[in-house]
């Protein structure tokens, strides 16, 4: 049986998806027609979708009919809508060349709350943008924003703002987990509720013509903007967008609450240098569904800062579902760090296809994340990968940082416990599919002072590539090209395997070091 459900619902665009009693992974059980009011509107074949040219206040049937006679129908009423601020209004020219900044900012102040506004087809050349509360910015299908290539014309994000009055601290900017100044994004919100981008247009980061790829670890007035950048938002849906040639992360939710991210695209090239697709940092109850994903970097990765941020601004990210995503190309599928000092609780990441990436399922951390580093209940279900390098992964000796050569990062000896050391609880992997792996099927290297303390997978098949080739499979020192491993664990303390297999290994099977609890029942 197949059911149609919404995710989520705005004045002019809706994301449904297609929920199965057998779930299918990313793509639906065959080619479908989707009907709106009893009208033939599109055609699809996978698990999530999205409608638009709605119009507000309207009742809307949406029933999806496959090739071989199932239907599904969903009922919604779109919201209403107070104003429409059409760009063009207010002296926007879509010619790729006029400066659009002021005529897109002056919009966006005046549209009402409830309002949308609106960017027709056209390419509109701008600096950065701020949106503001209880306003929807809608990209028609041809429209760009292309994001402008002189940095003097960014504005700075000051990385953390004092109060003079009592000393209380407000992050603006970041950079890879610290309270850093940094370049303002093409879009970005802050302090925000109901904060809303959608539509079939594109953000265009612009990112070569502006040079942020060349020297990427060198500052330069500030660190390098983001795409989209929402700080301490609540409530904020990107719906079916696409965005691209990041100048770093894409897409960079930071201390919101309430996030949606349905449908959307993102891409990046292949060697562009810290261009992540999708990183929750410090967020809740975050819902990443539908995305098509293939960047210079881990497609999406879950961050909560790092000791200085996770000490005086504590908060973890909790609640956040990956669902009925496309992650290709990227460094890791699927990511949890390295920036995680303020631990992670609770991710769930469910029927993704995963393809031509160099890890899927990647924990990464170190010493020095510190003791509210704790990351705990991640659940892996329902998953395919393809010609993955290696499929599972947790580094606990990620060499991220200026001291990350140094001995008391990479040391494989059991250092004291204390303040800077942080925790793997638990991940469970059930259901997954792995096929074309190459350096190692399953690679966890914890710290000997604090072993990972439960990992279980379940009905996991793992298969070679025959023509693998050695590689790392993970970022630490001290390690030496390897292929073809099917499981190496190291400082564990209870690892169970259940019908869990393993085809084209070299090698023995299971390379266990300091592992207290092994199960393993075929």
């Amino acid at each position: 049986m197949i059911n149609l459900t919404e995710l989520a619902v705005l004045q002019r665009a809706a994301t449904l998806e297609l929920i199965q009693d057998e779930p299918t992974i990313y793509y639906a059980p065959g080619t479908y027609t989707v009907f709106l009011n009893g009208q033939l509107w599109q055609q699809g074949n996978t698990n999530v979708f999205s409608l638009f040219g709605l119009q507000p206040s309207m009742y809307y049937e949406a029933r999806v009919q496959f090739e071989n006679g199932q239907q599904a129908v969903c009922n919604f009423i779109t919201p209403a809508e107070s104003m429409v601020a059409d760009v063009t209004q207010f002296g926007a020219v879509g010619d790729g060349k006029t400066d659009c900044t002021s005529a897109l900012q002056a919009a966006i102040s005046a549209c009402l709350p409830g309002g949308t506004v609106y960017v027709p087809a056209g390419t509109y050349y701008t600096y950065p943008l701020f949106l503001k509360s209880n306003t929807l910015l809608y990209l028609e299908k041809g429209a760009t924003l292309l994001a402008g290539s002189n940095r003097s014309r960014y504005p700075i994000l000051p990385g953390m703002v004092k109060n003079p009055a009592d000393g209380t601290e407000r992050s603006f900017g970041t950079w890879e987990g610290n309270p850093l100044d940094s370049y303002a994004s093409l879009i970005t919100a802050i302090d925000g509720q109901n904060v809303a981008i959608a539509g079939e247009g594109v953000l265009d980061g612009n990112a070569a013509a502006a040079q942020w790829w060349v020297n990427p670890k060198i500052k330069k007035g500030a660190w390098r903007p983001r795409t989209v950048f929402c700080v301490r938002c609540t409530g904020l849906t990107l719906l079916g967008i696409t965005a691209q040639n990041s100048p770093s992360w894409t897409i960079h939710p930071y201390y919101c609450t309430n996030v949606d991210i349905l449908n959307i695209t993102l891409k990046n090239p292949p060697d562009s240098p810290n261009t992540d697709g999708c990183n929750p940092d410090c967020c809740q109850n975050v819902r990443i569904i539908g995305a098509a994903i293939s960047v210079g970097d881990d497609c999406i990765s879950v961050k909560s800062g790092k000791y200085y941020m996770a000490k005086y601004h504590h908060a973890a990210s909790r609640n956040i579902v990956v669902r009925n995503c496309l992650l290709q190309r990227g460094h890791g599928a699927v990511v949890l760090g390295s920036e995680v000092s303020g631990g992670v609780d609770g991710l769930r990441v469910q029927q993704c296809l995963m393809k031509n990436t160099d890890r899927g399922l990647r924990i990464k951390t170190r010493r020095g994340r510190g003791a509210s580093s704790v990351i705990a209940n991640i659940e892996f279900a329902q998953i395919a990968m393809e010609n993955v390098q290696t499929p599972f992964v947790i580094n606990m000796f990620y060499f991220c940082d200026p001291d990350g050569h140094s001995d008391y990062v990479k040391s494989k000896q059991p250092l004291p416990v204390n303040e800077l050391t942080p925790t793997v609880q638990s991940l469970y992997c059930h259901h997954i599919t792995c096929t074309g792996a190459q350096y190692a099927g399953v690679f966890f290297y914890a710290l000997p002072e604090r072993p990972v303390q439960n990992i279980r997978l379940e009905n996991v098949s793992i298969a070679f590539d025959e023509n693998a080739t050695p590689g790392l499979p993970a970022m630490m020192d001290d390690l030496q090209p390897v292929k073809k491993v099917a499981l190496f664990a190291a400082n564990i303390q209870h690892l169970a395997l259940h019908n869990v297999h393993f085809a084209g290994q070299q090698g023995e099977t299971y390379q266990l070091e300091n592992v207290q609890k092994f199960e393993n029942t075929l």
